[in-house]
């Protein structure tokens, strides 16, 4: 290589490892860790030991290795918290990248250089380990592999989130980007990661996913029960958050809009015509119309009638909703767009679509009492068909309207973009 690519500075990495009570399994992260770094990782590194609050040694064994192994520091907190040593060490961190592991290593170190590489190259902006993408490998129980993909798929319901995994203690992300993040994170504890992924999705970073090979650590510190308690709490607060506008980061670098290399490539927005609409709305609809119908036939075996029906309408209409959004309009739905929002004038829009369509069978027998079957069904069918087109019209309209962030944003000159 010539002299001045040789001067070149490489991208500088500070992985921080937040412990509590750790004195046991501390020394053997950090020779595990440091000869891997030293052998296989092609930037430069730090290592920053966070102790939370410890009550045994830690401390003493985290200050004596800083002493005695290169690149590494430590810094002691007065309070317990994973979130709150992540928050400490990524915001006085002067690295490039900021990371993370647990100090179990329970995560294969293979995957560090796949972690951090698309964030060095700026190609995104945070990155996560997951052990439920295709390619992972992990040995857990089964019953913490429930409770983890229930939760995981409790995100994604509820917020619409891309990621597949919140909860893995293996992630990266740019400083700069990082930084402005932080302040908006309320939690200190095992919700920060969820917070952190929700709120960068919130305001349109992008997350990149790396498999990763998982080995359980059966000398956790996590308490399940409270855990499982405090991470719903979040995600109801992070919900109110966005749906309020509290969670949008005025200042946080934006990624510019996608574009294409080619001069003269022809382009179209995804799922923006209305014959894809249409199409999309109708498929979508007749499979919430045999989602209803196992729901009711299920809910039925333990429940009355009226209690399996609206069981089965609630549930068929989120998932209606929400299949609505990601596939039928979304060319209209920015990332500005609040889930919770949407799944409240969806079921809005169900109420009056139920209403119209009840309301026009009471009101043919308040006119005839005794109706023939066919009229009955032709009146039922009428109102299907005007309720059906009126809730599309309300969905495109109203719920899923398009708010101009797509077509309308401005790039750094101050033009319009084509």
């Amino acid at each position: 290589m010539r002299e001045s690519e040789c001067a070149t500075p490489l991208a500088t990495v500070g992985i921080t490892i937040p412990v509590f009570n750790e004195e046991r399994t501390l020394p053997g992260c950090i020779k595990v860790l440091r000869e891997f770094l030293d052998e296989q990782f092609p930037f430069e590194w730090s290592i920053t030991i966070v102790d939370n609050a410890s009550t045994d040694d830690t401390l003493r064994v985290a200050t004596a290795l800083a002493s005695e192994v290169d690149g590494v520091t430590a810094v002691h907190l007065d309070r317990k918290g994973r979130g709150l040593a992540l928050r400490e060490a990524w915001s006085a961190s002067t690295a490039d990248v900021v990371a993370y592991m647990d100090v179990d290593l329970s995560t294969g170190l293979d995957a560090l250089l796949p972690l951090v590489a698309p964030l060095i190259n700026g190609h995104s902006d945070l990155s996560i380990g997951s052990r439920l993408t295709p390619g992972s490998r992990t040995i857990r129980c089964g019953k913490r592999e429930l409770i983890s993909r229930c939760y995981n798929g409790l995100i994604r319901l509820t917020h619409g989130a891309r990621f597949s995994d919140a909860q893995c203690g293996f992630k990266a992300a740019r400083t700069e980007v990082i930084r402005p993040l932080l302040p908006y994170i309320q939690d200190e504890s095992w919700f920060f990661d969820t917070e952190l992924l929700l709120l960068a999705e919130h305001n349109g970073l992008r997350v990149h996913e790396v498999p990763v090979d998982w080995v359980e650590d059966m000398d956790s510190r996590v308490h399940l029960a409270g855990t499982v308690r405090d991470d719903l709490r979040g995600l109801a607060r992070v919900a109110r958050a966005k749906a309020s506008g509290h969670a949008r980061v005025a200042e946080l670098p934006q990624r510019p809009e996608p574009h294409a290399a080619h001069p003269d490539i022809v382009t179209q927005r995804r799922g923006s015509g209305l014959s894809w609409q249409l199409w999309s709305f109708a498929i979508i609809g007749g499979l919430s119309t045999v989602t209803t119908l196992l729901l009711y036939a299920l809910f039925r075996l333990w429940w009355p009638i009226p209690l399996a029906t609206f069981g089965s309408l609630i549930i068929s209409t989120l998932l209606n909703t929400e299949a609505n959004r990601r596939f039928t309009f979304l060319g209209a739905c920015s990332r500005n767009t609040s889930t919770g929002r949407v799944h409240f004038q969806g079921l809005a829009v169900f109420a009056l679509y139920y209403l119209f369509t009840t309301g026009s069978l009471i009101l043919l027998h308040a006119v005839d009492p005794r109706p023939s079957r066919p009229v009955e069904l032709a009146v039922l069918l009428g109102s299907f068909l005007l309720g059906t087109a009126g809730r599309f019209v309300l969905l495109r309209g109203w719920v899923f309207r398009d708010r101009g962030e797509h077509g309308g944003r401005e790039n750094g000159r101050g033009e319009s973009q084509a």
